[in-house]
């Protein structure tokens, strides 16, 4: 039995959903069938066991394109993502307090924001540039270029971009979702795996490209079953810019998931005597845009939530706050267009847990983790998003579980 069911659509191309014994709001049912009706869909759209709401397009869809791009589709963080590393110490080096440890990894990544956007104030920036993250700035190739002359040219061509966050972000956290954890895995070695994207310039870059794709729409009198799916088609000077700035976007975050790696692994290195890296290491997408060739024809790919699962490739699947997270093998399924979830995916809305939930309970569900466990973070915690087993369960045609981690160390924003 193939892994997949189709949600009924009544017209537009069919939808594959890996969602068996995982519960799917109606809000984001209504979403998948508004993008299922879209001429220029190819196939059909495969909808991950994590899927839920999301702007003009569900978080945990994949959708393949043909001739256009949705901008909603990709998403405004940019480039989001996923980065672990193997190393060589095993549980018995850690200490039994933790506290030191996640301190460090504050101190050396910033995390969360302050300052109403005045980046001198902002506790989520680097005041004083270190020289790696400089470094990285000028030398990370983008085109014919690197992210500094590629941020360059975007703003001269769009000035409307030119105030948004740049190499004083490079190698940060941001809020949220996002997080660095020290974690084990089955066999007790001690792994390094954080999550984040392109940070404000990924976000500015997806609204302000959103926005005029909206006015297209306006212009040529289209009307589509929700505004934000708003689309910029293939060939236009529109669809042409928006591929250069998404483009940027991504190696950015790419690079900023390596910068902060490289702070916390020289953190390790100095807390831990006889400290190396092991020889797996993961840095993988899961709100991005790729031209891919599948069932015959070359697509614009958007994965909103989704991580490519190609035969043999390796990906990563986290859970929440306190559960587990796996380091995860591709089974390249072709009706999945090689594709798997980004993590167990919300179950409900921010505000929603903090009306539902209390520090007390925060508290006990992250017992065993040093992390932050104060009503600031009561929307990460970990009832907030669905069953992490429940949406593994779902995908045993997509991947296979290569490692199970289980977190000791939490940072977040």
């Amino acid at each position: 039995m193939s892994g997949y069911e189709y949600i009924e659509t009544g017209h537009g191309r069919p939808i594959k959903a890996w969602t068996r014994g995982v519960p799917v709001e109606e809000a984001a049912l209504a979403q998948l069938r508004n993008v299922a009706s879209l001429p220029f869909v190819h196939r059909h759209v495969a909808a991950m066991p994590d899927v839920h709401w999301g702007m003009g397009a569900t978080v945990g869809s994949v959708i393949p394109l043909k001739g256009a791009i949705i901008p909603a589709a990709v998403g405004v963080d940019i480039g989001c993502g996923m980065m672990a590393v193997q190393t060589s110490l095993t549980s018995a080096a850690l200490p039994d307090n933790l506290s030191e440890l996640r301190a460090g990894i504050e101190a050396a990544v910033p995390h969360g924001r302050t300052g109403n956007g005045d980046r001198r104030r902002d506790a989520g920036a680097w005041t004083d540039v270190p020289d790696a993250v400089a470094t990285a700035w000028r030398d990370t190739p983008y085109r014919d270029g690197t992210l500094e002359t590629g941020l360059r040219a975007l703003t001269e061509a769009h000035p409307k971009l030119a105030k948004a966050n740049s190499v004083h972000h490079l190698g940060t956290l941001g809020t949220g979702n996002h997080f660095i954890e020290v974690c084990l895995d089955e066999a007790d070695r001690v792994w390094v795996m954080l999550h984040s994207g392109s940070r404000g310039i990924g976000n500015r870059i997806g609204g302000y490209f959103i926005e005029r794709a909206k006015r297209e729409m306006a212009r040529w009198f289209i009307r589509l079953p929700d505004a934000d799916l708003a689309y910029l088609p293939e060939g236009t000077e529109g669809f042409n810019d928006y591929v250069k700035a998404v483009g940027w976007a991504q190696a950015f975050a790419r690079a900023n998931r390596e910068c902060m790696m490289a702070r916390v692994l020289e953190v390790m290195a100095e807390v831990f005597t006889d400290f190396r890296v092991g020889e797996v290491a993961v840095n993988c997408h899961h709100n991005y845009v790729a031209r891919e060739e599948h069932f015959g024809a070359r697509v614009w790919v958007t994965r909103k939530g989704a991580v490519r699962a190609g035969d043999g490739e390796l990906g990563i699947i986290p859970g929440s706050m306190g559960v587990r997270s796996y380091i995860v093998r591709g089974k390249g399924n072709r009706d999945a267009f090689l594709s798997c979830s980004h993590g167990a995916g919300r179950a409900m809305s921010r505000a929603e847990a903090r009306r539902r939930f209390s520090e007390a309970d925060h508290i006990a569900a992250t017992e065993g983790v040093e992390c932050r466990k104060d009503t600031g973070v009561i929307d990460e915690t970990p009832m907030a998003y669905k069953d992490i087993d429940a949406v593994m369960a779902a995908q045993t045609d997509l991947v296979d579980v290569v490692h199970t981690l289980k977190q000791v160390v939490c940072v977040k924003g």
